[in-house]
């Protein structure tokens, strides 16, 4: 993918994966158990879409195990990185992740997309198995800075997502080792 990772963002990334394997036996956060399919279809899916990650305020709707709001954190230390999710157990597990990890560019906020309030609004939104595109962008929309972009990682059925009033780009994510089809929808309004 051309992705250069350091040693510490390695050992972060690994232990990180670790802390989701670990809390998913209690915390039930992901379907997959398996550490070597979790590397794959949580970490190198995740990373996939950094070369479209600008600088600057981003949220990650949705972000369940923090996927991929946390490994934008660990990789990308100039871009500040809320994760939102309306499940108390799931911020719970991500905070632990901020605090193990050391992550200061992290903000975990457990709140119902709707209600959340920021103070500056984000230049990027992304999400990985939120909701539909216009689902989406009308339960964000409020979210997004002026000149900010969404970036939805999509899989199989991505041709089909279509947004009102919007102009979609649809990119193909080469995500080694997953056999699913996977895109980007990077979308302005």
């Amino acid at each position: 993918m051309g992705i250069l990772l350091t040693e510490d963002q390695i050992q972060q990334l690994l232990d990180y994966c670790a802390l989701i394997q670990k809390w998913n036996k209690t915390y039930n956060l992901s379907a997959i158990r398996d550490p070597l399919e979790a590397v794959k279809k949580h970490l190198v899916d995740s990373l996939s879409i950094l070369p479209f990650i600008r600088k600057g305020q981003l949220l990650d709707v949705g972000a369940g195990a923090g996927l991929p709001g946390i490994v934008i954190a660990i990789m990308r230390s100039d871009v500040s990185v809320t994760v939102l999710d309306s499940v108390g157990k799931k911020c719970r597990f991500m905070q632990v992740v901020k605090t193990e990890l050391g992550l200061s560019n992290l903000t975990v906020v457990n709140a119902r997309v709707e209600s959340f309030s920021p103070g500056p609004l984000f230049s990027q939104i992304t999400s990985r198995a939120f909701a539909e595109v216009d689902k989406t962008l009308s339960l964000t929309k409020h979210l997004l800075a002026h000149d900010g972009s969404y970036l939805l990682m999509k899989g199989d059925h991505a041709d089909e997502e279509r947004a009102v009033d919007a102009k979609i780009t649809s990119h193909s994510l080469n995500v080694p080792f997953v056999s699913d089809r996977r895109s980007l929808l990077e979308i302005q309004l």
